[in-house]
């Protein structure tokens, strides 16, 4: 088993790790709209769908994997209204259209607006 750590995706707020690979497959922690670099949360779903989707990226890149090798993500949103306008950014991202689920959920941490985690093969 071995840490994905990367400054590039925001660090852990909790007792976990930002990803493991275990036997050539990575599993992120979900990924909420924070920017590694500021801490700040954008405004609006568009820009937090697409904040999130950028932190899975530096999570697969510090793998050494990409959006590519995705199979798997899990969504959670706020508000299930939100649902168009994440998927027009989610789909910028993940143009392989991996296996996916997609709930709403009461809260989130930080009362962010959606969470995204991944699960992608690392070759």
């Amino acid at each position: 088993m071995k840490i994905i750590h990367t400054e590039n995706a925001p660090a852990a707020i909790g007792p976990y790790s930002q990803a493991y690979v275990v036997n050539g497959v990575l599993t992120t922690s979900g990924q909420i709209p924070v920017n590694p670099a500021t801490g700040e949360i954008p405004e609006g779903i568009a820009a937090q769908a697409e904040q999130s989707c950028k932190n899975i990226g530096a999570l697969l890149e510090a793998a050494g994997t990409s959006f590519e090798k995705v199979y798997k993500t899990t969504c959670f949103l706020a508000d299930m209204g939100d649902f168009a306008a994440f998927n027009e950014v989610y789909a910028k991202f993940f143009t392989s259209k991996p296996a996916r689920s997609c709930v709403a959920v009461k809260t989130l941490p930080k009362n962010v607006l959606c969470e995204i985690e991944a699960i992608a093969v690392v070759e």
